[in-house]
C-alpha cells in the first residue's frame, strides 16, 4: 500500500513516518506538514495537502483545530485514513461520520495507539459495573495539544455506558473552579501536563471499603507503531466508512 503522513514534522508523524520508512510491506511516498517543512529519509515534507493525493492510506496526525479540513481533503482524494489526532469527542466523531458519509475509503479513529492503553480502557469498562464510582487521572506532557486527552474520554464514556452512570454523591464545595475535574459523560477526568511525562492514565473506582486502580504507562512513544502499522494494515478491510479505535482489530 502506498502510505502518506499528514503531521510530518510533529513528534507521532516523525516517528510513524520513520517506521513506515522500515516496514517490508508499506511504501511511504508522501509527506504533509502546513507548518513545517524539511525532509524524512529523503521524502521532503510538503507545505500542500496535493501531495498526499494518491495515497492509499493516510496516517493523520495534524492539529485538532485544523484536523477536520484535512479529513475532508483526503476523503474527496479517495484514501483510506487513520487518525492518531486528538480531541475526537462524542460530537466531533459524529460530526466526522456526516462529513465522511460511506467515503470513498474508510475512516479510523485511534484514541491510543498503544495496545496495552487499549487493554487498559477494556479492563475498567469490564470492572466499571461492579464498582460505584470512577475517576480518571491522565498525565501527559507538556506539549500536548489538548485536555483531558481523547483516551481519557473515551475510557470515560465506555464506564458510563457499561455502569449506567455514577452511583455516588459529591458532597465537596469547590473553592477553586475545576478542583474536581473536569466531567465527561458524568466521570471526573483529571488532567495533569508536565514536562518528563509522555503518556499515563490511571482509572480509579471506589466501593465500600475498598478502591480498585488499573493503570497504564507510556514510557517511550515506540509503543504506539505496533498499533499504528496495524490499523494501516487493516483499514481497507474495515466493515463501517467510520470506525472509532482498535478493539475490533485485536479481537476485543
Amino acid at each position: 500500500m502506498k502510505v502518506g503522513v499528514a503531521g510530518a514534522s510533529g513528534q507521532m508523524g516523525s516517528l510513524a513516518s520513520t517506521t513506515l520508512l522500515e516496514s517490508d510491506d508499506l511504501h511511504l511516498i508522501a509527506l504533509y506538514d502546513a507548518y513545517t517543512a524539511g525532509s524524512i529519509g529523503g521524502i521532503p515534507i510538503s507545505q500542500s495537502r496535493d501531495t498526499l493525493d494518491g495515497c492509499d492510506v493516510v496516517v493523520e496526525f495534524s492539529r485538532p483545530e485544523v484536523v477536520m479540513d484535512n479529513l475532508d481533503a483526503w476523503r474527496r482524494f479517495g484514501a483510506n485514513v487513520v487518525v492518531g489526532t486528538s480531541g475526537f469527542d462524542a460530537d466531533r466523531i459524529e460530526e466526522l461520520r456526516e462529513l465522511w458519509g460511506n467515503g470513498p475509503g474508510n475512516c479510523l479513529v485511534v484514541p491510543n495507539f498503544s495496545i496495552g492503553a487499549v487493554l487498559m480502557m477494556k479492563i475498567a469498562e469490564l470492572v466499571a459495573p461492579h464498582y460505584p464510582a470512577a475517576e480518571i487521572i491522565e498525565l501527559h506532557h507538556d506539549r500536548k495539544a489538548d485536555a483531558p486527552s481523547g483516551t481519557s474520554i473515551a475510557t470515560a464514556r465506555r464506564i458510563a455506558d457499561a455502569a449506567e452512570g455514577q452511583r455516588r454523591r459529591v458532597d465537596s464545595e469547590e473553592i477553586v473552579d475545576g478542583a474536581l475535574g473536569a466531567v465527561v459523560d458524568g466521570v471526573r477526568v483529571h488532567a495533569v501536563r508536565l514536562p518528563g511525562l509522555v503518556a499515563h492514565q490511571r482509572v480509579v473506582f471506589g466501593g465500600d471499603g475498598e478502591v480498585l486502580t488499573v493503570s497504564h504507562d507510556t514510557i517511550d512513544r515506540s509503543s504506539f507503531m505496533p498499533g499504528m502499522l496495524l490499523a494501516v494494515r487493516s483499514i481497507r478491510d474495515q466493515k463501517e466508512p467510520v470506525a472509532v479505535g482498535l478493539e475490533p482489530l485485536l479481537g476485543l
